[in-house]
């Protein structure tokens, strides 16, 4: 087995589609074309996940999933195809919304600081008087006495509703009153609201059901990758995809003990780069799972032009002035001073211990407006002191009255060993996220498409040549590393934003449309109506439940007409009335469909070449499973539906008996994908047979009236042509005499998608799909 694969399958597993499933698709998935399947969580997971990132025993292989003795067969399968395993590991935090099928959690419960899983988890002891605080009490279950209603001694255990919960020994006699066996245990019930004041052991972003693990230390690492050693020193697994090592104490340690155990497997981490960011050198990985990627890739496919009218539209739509970088600061310090709170406080008690001439508010202050202001995800000190020195800067001239309490933190936040420092690295990432991608991302609505990490929002566009040098620069330092396009992370399915992408270029109709549409259903907010309305039109069509349930998250998300927690019934029932319209009101069905059938053939044109340039650029492209047809879906759940691979294996089958006919350009919002999948077959199957053509990488320039349309570069024998700017190029009136710069050579190339030898005028050469695969022939 190649010890790095030619592309991976991204196969999210789950009760509805298990091992088993999996199994049955080998046959199609070798046929596609794909190098490796890429497995989501497998390890014992809360009964009924969905997802498998809350594990529950890392020992064990998920029932729901098939059990072990299926997962095995299904990693044999795989390989007697000729496909390797890639299996997504979560090491920051385990889930414990239930403890009884959590032993490490529950003889935390049970024994406190003397259980022998205590140094597992990492517990603000003294910040809880001795107990783990769990915020789980409704607000109506607790009386002003302080009793607590449903709670009750059962089976040995203690209850609340549907919480089971351990006794410690000798602590519960038969006629004691349940408060007063709750008193003696090592944990206390707290109201749930106290998750965002009063928590007190770390957890995963704002999640009080996941504890973080520390994973880094020896013992806990080894507990917790027993299945791990099983799987590479039985030839089971290839490679892991490591989620969310920003969160660990250590990352660099843990991935160096991670490497050894897979010998050389491949190894890439769920790592978000901001701009101008590279991975640390000396961590044995062969990359991110390619969110810069994403950026690049859709960023090269905008018009600079259009992009920023809509961005002023969105600022008088919002009525408010801004930019990005106010808007995101904006919302991390909120998220630092609400649902972050505990772990902000947590911070200024260990700097407390030193400064103790500082008022804990001001310290408070201090550490909330360096977590807001700090660049990037996090640093790993020694390296990447120069990102606290920014923030610093930054975080003085936003609140100069804290220049004398920010000085004394940054001393101690610089020195690596440091308690606080190590905690703050681990804290900005969490802030980052929670205020950037679940806030700031649902109030930025220039074009949505671009509010995905990996990329600056604020940075609409790049050009080719900028394209071409970020390329250049990829394959010298992570050529290994994995390109894609759509996760179970997305805010939106790949399709989605390059049909969003087209508003760029036409920005004056897209005003009107959306005033229109404003117009006929108003929002209480139209900003927020302008990234639901292109949620709608990117999706078209879509069913009212999914689009329903899209608006809910998005606004909550964004917490301004109403929150998770306090949620505003007025406010979201005229925002589920004006989606509700898109299906009960004939004029706002006419609008939206019109709308969609307007940017849709441009959409398609986006799509096939964001899909091409991304499985063809340096690194190792993973496919989102179902998206080697249109992937039109929003942000998860929704992008977790089932996949009819039926229907995809009935659609393969007919393309390759059809194969030697020409496609045909997509159009229309009826299109049915076969030019897509006839794109990403051709390519992952050349990925796979000839790896030697993806090999270098140089740019292949244009001449003639269009050539600012073209993006086309050479890997190495393999070359891709690819249509930007679809709109610009209709009005223009075509390719006119535009022509490649073909490498000369005594050889030519053959266009791998439509069999005919390459004409380099791109009338000719794109006449049939707005892309190309030229493959060098002798």
């Amino acid at each position: 087995m190649r010890r790095t694969p030619s592309s991976t399958y991204r196969v999210q597993l789950s009760s509805d589609f298990t091992f088993d499933d999996a199994r049955r698709l080998l046959p199609y998935y070798r046929d596609l074309g794909v190098g490796w399947i890429y497995l989501s969580p497998v390890l014992q997971s809360v009964p009924g996940s969905t997802h498998g990132y809350d594990v529950v025993d890392p020992t064990r292989i998920d029932d729901d999933r098939g059990g072990e003795a299926s997962f095995d067969e299904l990693c044999r399968d795989a390989h007697r195809h000729g496909l390797g395993v890639l299996v997504d590991l979560v090491p920051n935090h385990v889930g414990v919304a239930r403890p009884e099928l959590n032993l490490w959690w529950w003889r935390l419960l049970e024994h406190g600081q003397d259980s022998p899983y205590a140094a597992f988890f990492d517990v603000d002891w003294a910040a809880g008087d001795g107990k783990v605080l769990i915020p789980v009490l409704g607000d109506e279950d607790v009386s002003e006495d302080g009793t607590i209603r449903h709670l009750r001694v059962e089976n040995g255990e203690l209850r609340y509703h549907d919480h089971h919960l351990p006794l410690a020994v000798g602590t519960a006699q038969s006629d004691d009153d349940p408060g007063v066996v709750l008193a003696r245990q090592h944990y206390a019930l707290r109201p749930w609201r106290e998750e965002s004041t009063r928590l007190n052991y770390r957890r995963f972003f704002g999640v009080s059901s996941l504890a973080a693990v520390r994973v880094e230390d020896l013992d806990v690492f080894e507990a917790a990758h027993t299945q791990v050693r099983r799987w590479f020193a039985s030839g089971l697994v290839d490679g892991l995809r490591i989620d969310h090592p920003d969160g660990l104490r250590h990352p660099r340690g843990y991935l160096v003990m991670l490497a050894d155990v897979l010998g050389g497997g491949y190894l890439v981490i769920e790592k978000i780069l901001e701009s101008g960011e590279d991975l640390p050198h000396d961590w044995p990985v062969h990359g991110t799972t390619g969110y810069e990627a994403l950026g690049l890739i859709d960023r090269v496919l905008v018009d600079p032009v259009g992009a920023e009218e809509l961005a002023a539209l969105d600022q008088k739509l919002r009525g408010e002035p801004g930019e990005w970088a106010d808007l995101l600061h904006h919302a991390k310090l909120e998220v630092a001073r609400s649902v972050l709170a505990p772990e902000v406080r947590r911070l200024s008690r260990e700097l407390a211990l030193d400064l103790t001439d500082v008022v804990d508010d001001s310290l408070v202050s201090a550490l909330e407006e360096l977590l807001a202001c700090f660049p990037v995800y996090r640093s790993y000190l020694p390296e990447g002191l120069q990102r606290l020195d920014d923030a610093v800067s930054e975080a003085t001239r936003r609140r100069p009255e804290l220049t004398d309490v920010i000085a004394q933190v940054r001393v101690l936040l610089s020195v690596p060993t440091h308690p606080a420092a190590l905690r703050f690295q681990q804290t900005s990432g969490m802030v980052m996220a929670k205020g950037g991608e679940d806030r700031a991302f649902y109030r930025w609505s220039p074009l949505t498409s671009l509010d995905e990490v990996g990329g600056d929002p604020a940075t609409l566009s790049i050009d080719v040549e900028d394209f071409h040098r970020a390329m250049g620069e990829r394959l010298a330092r992570s050529p290994d590393a994995m390109t894609t396009t759509s996760t179970h992370d997305t805010k939106r399915g790949e399709d989605v934003r390059a049909r969003i992408n087209v508003l760029a270029e036409l920005p004056e109709w897209w005003a009107e449309t959306l005033d229109a549409l404003l117009q006929a259903v108003p929002m209480p907010d139209a900003g927020l109506g302008n990234l639901l309305w292109q949620a709608v039109i990117g999706c078209w069509p879509a069913t009212a439940d999914r689009l329903i349930g899209y608006a809910e998250k998005a606004m909550r998300e964004a917490s301004q007409g109403t929150t998770w927690t306090v949620p505003d019934e007025r406010f979201e029932e005229a925002v589920h009335r004006a989606v509700q319209a898109a299906f009960t009101d004939e004029g706002v069905q006419r609008l939206v469909a019109s709308a969609a059938e307007a940017v849709a053939t441009l959409g398609w044109s986006n799509a096939l070449s964001a899909k091409l340039v991304a499985l063809t650029m340096p690194g190792v492209p993973d496919l989102y499973q179902g998206s080697e047809l249109w992937e039109q879906s929003l942000v998860d759940p929704d992008n977790r539906r089932p996949v009819d691979f039926g229907h995809r294996c009935r659609m393969l089958r007919a393309l390759e008996t059809t194969g030697s006919q020409l496609p045909v350009r997509p159009t229309g919002l009826g299109d049915d994908g076969s030019a897509k999948l006839r794109v990403v077959s051709t390519v992952l199957r050349l990925r796979r047979d000839r790896p030697e053509l993806f090999t270098g990488y140089q740019p292949v320039r244009a001449e003639g009236p269009a050539a600012e349309h073209v993006l086309a570069f050479d890997r190495g024998g393999l070359i891709t042509v690819v249509t930007r700017l679809p709109a610009g190029l209709e009005r223009r009136g075509g390719w006119g005499d535009t022509r490649l710069l073909l490498p000369s050579g005594g050889f030519s190339f053959r266009d791998a998608l439509s069999g005919r030898r390459a004409d380099p005028y791109l009338t000719s050469l794109l006449g049939c799909l707005p892309v190309a695969v030229l493959v060098k022939e002798p």
